[in-house]
């Protein structure tokens, strides 16, 4: 077997371990994915399968996929939480009302659209602008496509209307928000 196989079929074989090893002891109420990957590794090295450089190749590429995954969710995290702050202020500063009324409000069952009273149209062209300027942005940032951009444009108004309408309320501002749609920021 070639060395580049070898080592591929360790990676997975390392890989495979370690999800079985996390499985058996997570139902043991523990589990440290770091030990089960060095164990797994060890092994390999004692029985002659791997080197020990070529298991500290695997453990490192391991380790830089996991910091590259947590880097990834802290960024993404980020942006969910900016994204309902940014809907939050637009809700409070185009109804003069705070957040926590809000909250109360739409968590007694009320919508949006009838806190918004009067103010409803604004609201949803208030709303509809910040979608239309986070795609942009995510154009901007090459995270977006310009024809998923379009695409996603033509939704938005119809998409904020039905945020306002229903009794979901807004991302953010009481236990009705939602998660949204995974992948998406509508």
């Amino acid at each position: 077997m070639s060395s580049k196989k070898r080592i591929a079929a360790v990676a997975i074989t390392v890989a495979a371990l370690t999800t079985g090893s996390l499985g058996v002891a997570s139902a043991q109420g523990g589990g440290d994915r770091g030990l089960a990957k060095a164990t797994a590794l060890a092994d390999l090295v004692k029985a002659g399968t791997i080197s020990q450089a070529q298991a500290d190749a695997i453990s490192k590429r391991f380790n830089e996929f996991k910091a590259s995954r947590d880097n990834f969710r802290a960024a993404h995290k980020a942006d969910h939480e900016a994204h309902r702050a940014a809907v939050e202020g637009v809700i409070t500063s185009t109804l003069g009302i705070d957040a926590a009324t809000i909250k109360s409000r739409l968590e007694a069952g009320e919508t949006l659209a009838s806190i918004a009273g009067a103010k409803k149209d604004e609201l949803i062209s208030a709303l509809v602008t910040l979608q239309i300027k986070e795609i942009d942005e995510r154009v901007s940032a090459g995270k977006l496509t310009a024809e998923q951009a379009t695409t996603m444009k033509t939704k938005v108004k119809d998409h904020v209307t039905k945020m306002v309408e229903s009794g979901k309320g807004a991302k953010g501002l009481g236990h009705k928000g939602g998660k949204g749609h995974k992948g998406s920021r509508h």
